[in-house]
């Protein structure tokens, strides 16, 4: 079943059932579209997934969540954009760019005042983030405007589609949340009015786009934080969206206060098995196609998945990073089963106060050597990217790397 093809109800197709998900690549030049990224989504084009879906593309400065973002809010970029296009829809691959701003989660280093639904600050975050101011209404209506013009320009490019980036406590999500969202107004208290600006996002960008222009979204299943958006909750979400008319759906889940689902700690069975469970009650509101991302490795999972009708495209993220022509290898026969291991120093210090800052630098550092032409190293030792990153940005570049 991984080899099926799928028709969305627009008639794009996707070739089969592989969903390369979002990973940030960090491969921007000042913000800018570079070769590296085409180079990198030529390899994984010609590795066989049906989707390949970009990192964070920002739709503003404001919004930046790391240094290195593309940002896209004008057609300055166009040329590139078009070569990253082409590059990423060879082979028949549909090519979806993320779309995203990054709220109270961009970093000291990059915004002095950052902007949320509420002032309300990240919990023991204070030494990278600062705190954000609440958005005014015109603000809100003119970030709306924002993503639906970074949209048009996706397709004014030639990419397939975009996903809008309603999870991992970025802006979406904070909206989402009430424990983030504490606003007395039409985008604030009930549910209904907390996903105002995602569904007013959305609708923004459908009237901006053409009809086969996929518009999907990726949604938090939970935050797995007190207070915060929950499983209950999302599933309504999802029906909403499913009314609407939305292409596809990809489950995901965790923030930065609670990144315990995200974590490569978390085991990838546990993480399979609880977005599989939430996939059966989704299924229950809605028939839009729906993908789960985290902790798929083995054919043999992948295809049970599939099977059971719980979902329609299997969700795969770092194991891209590492065996760029996964589905390719599925298919050949060829490929084995990867153990991604825990990336660490081995000093307790230093993995206990960076682990996550070095494996977010070791997965991206396989993508930058794929975005020169070279093979992923598997061997890569994590002091090489923590000398990396002090080279390349000093003690500041470790406060400015997501958390």
């Amino acid at each position: 079943m991984l080899f099926e093809s799928f028709t969305f109800k627009n008639g794009k197709t996707a070739k089969n059932r592989f969903f390369k998900s979002a990973m940030e690549e960090q491969l921007a030049v000042h913000n800018h579209v570079s070769d590296k990224l085409v180079k990198l989504y030529n390899t994984w084009a010609k590795g066989g997934a049906g989707i390949l879906v970009t990192g964070n593309v920002m739709i503003c400065q404001q919004g930046k969540g790391s240094p290195d973002d593309v940002v896209l809010s004008d057609d300055g970029d166009l040329p590139m954009l078009k070569k990253w296009a082409t590059a990423g829809t060879q082979d028949n691959t549909l090519l979806i760019m993320q779309i995203n701003h990054a709220g109270k989660q961009s970093p000291k280093a990059l915004n002095a005042e950052p902007v949320a639904p509420s002032a309300v600050p990240l919990s023991g975050m204070e030494g990278f983030f600062n705190p954000p101011r609440a958005l005014t209404i015109p603000e809100i209506h003119t970030l709306i405007a924002q993503f639906a013009k970074t949209a048009q320009l996706a397709e004014q490019a030639g990419f397939s589609g975009v996903q809008i980036h309603a999870a991992h406590g970025y802006l979406i999500s904070q909206f989402l949340s009430p424990h983030h969202n504490r606003r007395d107004d039409e985008y604030g208290g009930s549910l209904d009015n907390r996903m105002r600006f995602l569904v007013a996002i959305y609708e923004a960008i459908r009237s901006a786009v053409q009809p086969e222009f996929l518009v999907g979204v990726k949604l938090n299943s939970a935050d797995f934080q007190k207070g915060g958006f929950d499983e209950r909750e999302s599933v309504q979400v999802i029906a909403k969206l499913s009314e609407l008319g939305i292409d596809f759906i990809e489950v995901s889940g965790g923030n930065y206060e609670s990144p315990v689902m995200l974590s490569s700690k978390a085991s990838s069975q546990k993480r399979e098995a609880y977005f599989l469970d939430y996939a059966q009650k989704a299924r229950t509101v809605s028939q839009v196609p729906l993908i789960v991302t985290g902790g798929f490795r083995s054919q043999s999972a992948m295809n049970d998945a599939l099977t059971s009708g719980e979902l329609d495209f299997v969700g795969v993220a770092r194991p891209f990073a590492l065996v760029p022509d996964l589905p390719n290898q599925i298919q050949a026969g060829t490929y084995q089963t990867i153990a991604l291991k825990p990336v660490a120093t081995g000093a307790a210090k230093i993995d206990e106060k960076m682990g996550s800052v070095l494996e977010m630098g070791w997965y991206m550092y396989q993508m930058a050597r794929m975005g020169v032409g070279k093979k992923p190293d598997p061997n890569t030792s994590a002091w090489r990217i923590l000398w990396r990153t002090l080279w390349q940005n000093g003690k500041a570049g470790l406060k400015s790397s997501r958390v």
